[in-house]
């Protein structure tokens, strides 16, 4: 079982935001936090720097950020235990590393030196992308990033029965006594009509009808566990990106599912998963799935 979670920093507004937010979620669930700063200082001031006994700026600066932030959260948060971790390495890379002993990784959203506007930075999409553990990008609106609405969301994919992304849904849920709110989304296929002889008269509420009955089994064994979180399932018809992006504007936390492909390293995010990271009103979870096997084939 992991023992700690992970936050990058980097001492940008967003990285602030980001160990706040991480800072709760580890109360939550009573672990210690690890605040992590990665960076190559070395490859750029490493020649510039050959026979100097005097420490790197780019480590005295890693040093300051990870201080500073770390007496921050002990001052928001004077029970959790926090330790800090400054790397000479990729950032990705060294989150990638921590993740795999992490309970999570929590990223902001986009680093130091990232392009104004950009929506999401790209070792935040690296990491979400990659991570063995789940991975949590804050972002949002102060309603969501402080926890006010009493409510997760989680987005049910076809994969998603039973998932580590409907546990872990749950698991939060539970811990901030809120209502879980689980959307699966439905389409009707433009040459589906009436008069198809393999359809029922109502070809609109077959597909709904489908989507209840998937929507029930995937959460039926964690229901099941956590008889104590309140759950309100929605189908919602349309893209399934539009409908969890518009239920996010009412969550503290959205959750969703991303599969691994087993000749692949890393998660496939998907263009649901992918536009969330950019565009949802609050903090996304990112929770890897189990990797299929060989003789199974085909695109999960």
């Amino acid at each position: 079982m992991t023992s700690f979670l992970v936050a990058g920093v980097d001492g940008s507004d967003s990285s602030l935001q980001a160990a706040d937010w991480a800072a709760d979620e580890a109360l939550l669930h009573d672990l210690p936090l690890r605040l992590v700063y990665a960076s190559k200082w070395q490859h750029y001031e490493g020649a510039a720097l050959a026979g100097s006994l005097s420490r790197p700026d780019g480590k005295v600066l890693a040093d300051n950020i990870v201080g500073s932030t770390a007496e921050r959260l002990r001052r928001r948060a004077p029970e959790l235990l926090v330790t800090t971790d400054v790397q000479d390495k990729d950032p990705v890379g060294a989150l990638l590393s921590e993740g795999r002993q992490a309970f999570a990784l929590v990223t902001g959203t986009r680093g130091r030196g990232e392009i104004p506007g950009l929506l999401l930075g790209s070792v935040s999409l690296a990491v979400a992308a990659g991570a063995h553990c789940p991975t949590v990008v804050v972002r949002g609106d102060e309603a969501g990033l402080d926890g006010t609405h009493g409510r997760v969301l989680l987005g049910i994919g076809d994969a998603d029965l039973d998932s580590p992304a409907v546990r872990f849904a749950f698991t939060e849920a539970r811990l901030r006594r809120c209502t879980l709110d689980v959307v699966r989304a439905w389409r009707c296929p433009a040459h589906e009509s009436t008069d198809h002889p393999l359809l029922a008269a109502d070809p609109d509420r077959d597909h709904q009808e489908r989507a209840s009955a998937l929507l029930e089994e995937a959460l039926a064994a964690a229901a099941h566990d956590h008889p104590d979180v309140p759950v309100h399932r929605i189908t919602a018809e349309g893209p399934a990106r539009k409908a969890l992006l518009r239920h996010s504007a009412a969550a503290d936390l959205l959750v969703v599912g991303a599969r691994r492909r087993h000749s692949q390293f890393g998660m496939q995010l998907g263009r649901v998963a992918h536009t969330l990271l950019h565009h949802a009103d609050c903090p996304v979870a990112v929770v890897p799935g189990s990797s299929p096997r060989p003789s199974q084939g085909g695109t999960p």
